[in-house]
């Protein structure tokens, strides 16, 4: 990670910690593909409305007990690493938080949650499944490909590596089902492996009888010695059966032992219960799901398909949504067919179109733009978290929208016949996964332009009903803006919270204080390791490193003082903090010593910079001009524009 974003990141983890009630309120966190999952033990004390306004959060909700923030795909592991730094948690897991989070939750909502963040582990496999399923599905349509031998074999070892990665999404799924509940997820692949095993017949050729099955008698039972292909539920089950058989013998043998005797006793007892009681209970659990999906759609017809695309996006609501990863791998292990796959993308893109019903009826204002247009486009890539949360949830009437646009593309599908011959990646992407069959790339479109204007007309049309207010605003009343005029003076200095030299912020050696991402600002050189407080306040956060601190003074400004460039990987070293969070403080008073000399010596400019971080726009600063100065000496003046 680069300076300039770590700074920006460190800024936004100072106000997410105060904005959910302070350190001391938060019990855990972790994060999965596009958003920081934290559990407080109140989650009253969290301030949502302003969490909605943090810088690149795209949205935040609570689910499970947990207040989840949108940040997307990739930022969210930068955003939650120095978070979690700042808060000490930098080693909790996953699954660490679910522990913490499960305690809150009931035992139904455990299950459904442990359940879909086995599948978040194994996405980036499944979408690269499903992208060369598509691929190798588009080129082996076409003429060029056929008669050219290079093309054709490129072609052929796309198709074998999608298969290959379907073909063992079993073990793939024990593996992360294992590694969640607990277990070492070495002992989910080798269970894995057993379920897949050449010595069983496979499942496939078994169900067409093109192979001879071997019975075994069991207790009494009989065991046929049948694979487990396509056995997403048996896999999971497995996995949650192998990591608390793990967990018991670590704890019950001796360690004397342990090490040999565990695994062989984990290993054996699980591949006894697999083929006597959880492969023919999870066939027999698969088998239901599949049926009464298909039974829905043989017997509900056209309702049944409007029905799950118009609610499917408010399972997303709640982080549930990859369990239908399970069910959609187990329709294609069974029929060859993923009808869910096209009613889920229509979902997607209706929730699209009314963003973009919302933004039509708010498009003179320039934070709706900017919270709208990047929140379509992950909806084309089939990702809806920050339209929902920043955008449709949030004003309620979008999302209603949205579903009834997703309930008219589902009834395009059910029109068309339209299916899918893989899962994993919907809407632009999800083309190449569509059925080729009867026309299925054309139907496609049209059900999702169905379905994309159906969310923005329904949700124009509910806007003139149900948006009472074209602005949002978070300005304060014009009674609370005379009581804070009267109480705020005209001008507010801040005085010098160092001794040595003071510089123009742009002098200083760093990319992000220069070009001031976080905003203006002055800097000294110091001549003595100590920092001072520059006026009369409160202290808002003191980063765990001790090398920079966040102060807020007694009329609101809120300011960063950071000591040194890059100092962070000190991790505290030649840093002494006088005060913590929550302190009251007066002008003078010492906040933090530093060894000069050793940072120095191990690199490290000491240069010292003082940010306004969240200066209003009807104030600027006036700045003392560069020199000498002491602690008596006014730096920085705030005052109305």
């Amino acid at each position: 990670m680069d300076a300039n974003k770590r700074q920006r990141y460190e800024k936004i983890a100072i106000e997410l910690t105060k904005l959910v009630g302070g350190k001391e309120n938060i019990q855990g966190v972790a994060h999965c593909a596009t958003r920081l999952r934290i559990v407080l033990r109140d989650n009253d004390r969290a301030d949502l409305k302003a969490i909605e306004d943090v810088d690149l959060a795209k949205g935040v909700f609570v689910a499970g007990d947990q207040v989840q923030i949108i940040f997307g795909a990739g930022l969210v592991n930068d955003v939650y690493e120095v978070f979690a730094e700042h808060n000490n948690m930098k080693n909790m897991s996953l699954s660490d938080l679910k522990t913490v989070a499960n305690k809150k939750m009931n035992p139904l909502q455990r299950i459904i949650k442990a359940l879909s963040d086995v599948f978040v582990d194994i996405m980036p496999g499944i979408l690269a499944a499903a992208l060369l399923t598509g691929l190798s599905g588009v080129l082996g349509n076409m003429e060029i490909v056929k008669g050219n031998d290079t093309l054709y074999g490129i072609n052929k070892l796309i198709n074998i590596s999608s298969g290959a990665i379907f073909g063992f999404l079993p073990l793939a799924v024990a593996y992360s089902a294992c590694k969640r509940f607990g277990g070492r997820p070495i002992l989910g692949i080798v269970m894995g492996c057993i379920m897949l095993s050449d010595s069983l017949a496979n499942a496939y050729s078994a169900a067409q009888g093109t192979v001879e099955v071997t019975t075994l008698h069991i207790f009494g039972l009989g065991v046929d010695l049948v694979g487990f292909q396509g056995g997403i539920i048996v896999a999971l089950l497995m996995g949650f059966v192998t990591a608390k058989l793990d967990l018991f013998f670590e704890k019950k043998v001796p360690e004397v032992i342990r090490l040999l005797l565990s695994p062989l006793l984990t290993t054996l007892v699980g591949a006894l219960l697999l083929f006597t009681v959880i492969g023919p209970v999870g066939r027999g659990l698969s088998s239901g799901i599949t049926n009464a999906l298909v039974w829905m759609t043989q017997n509900l017809g056209i309702v049944g398909y409007g029905i799950f695309a118009g609610l499917q996006q408010l399972v997303v609501i709640t982080g549930l949504h990859h369990i239908f990863g399970a069910i959609e791998a187990q329709l294609l292990a069974d029929t060859g067919r993923n009808f869910l796959n096209p009613l889920m993308s229509v979902a997607i893109i209706a929730q699209g179109g009314a963003v973009l019903g919302y933004l039509v009826r708010h498009r003179n204002h320039t934070k709706t733009r900017e919270l709208c247009i990047p929140s379509f486009v992950s909806v084309l890539f089939g990702i809806t978290e920050p339209a929902l949360f920043g955008i449709n949830l949030r004003y309620r009437f979008p999302i209603i929208g949205g579903c009834i646009g997703g309930a008219l593309g589902g009834i395009v599908v059910y029109m068309t016949n339209l299916a899918a011959v893989g899962f994993g990646t919907t809407v632009l992407p999800g083309i190449a996964l569509a059925d080729p069959a009867g026309n299925g790339y054309r139907n496609y479109v049209i059900a999702h332009i169905v379905a994309i204007t159906g969310g923005f007309i329904m949700t124009m049309i509910l806007g003139k009903f149900m948006d009472k207010t074209l602005v949002e605003t978070t300005e304060h009343s014009e009674q609370e803006k005379g009581l804070m005029e009267k109480k705020v003076p005209e001008k507010e200095s801040f005085f010098g919270y160092a001794q040595g030299e003071l510089i123009a912020i742009e002098e200083v050696k760093d990319e992000t204080f220069a070009n001031k991402v976080l905003g203006d600002g002055v800097a000294v050189i110091p001549s003595k390791g100590k920092v001072y407080a520059p006026s009369d306040g409160t202290v808002i956060s003191v980063f765990d490193t001790k090398h920079a601190v966040c102060f807020r003074s007694q009329y609101g400004t809120e300011i960063l003082i950071h000591i040194g460039v890059d100092t962070v990987n000190l991790q505290g070293k030649y840093f002494t903090a006088h005060v913590k969070d929550g302190d009251v403080i007066k002008k003078g008073q010492l906040m933090i010593e530093f060894d000069q000399e050793q940072i120095k010596k191990a690199g490290y400019d000491t240069v010292i910079p003082m940010i306004f971080t969240d200066l209003p726009e009807e104030k600027q600063i006036e700045k003392t001009k560069p020199g000498k100065i002491g602690t008596d000496q006014t730096l920085v003046t705030v005052y109305k524009k």
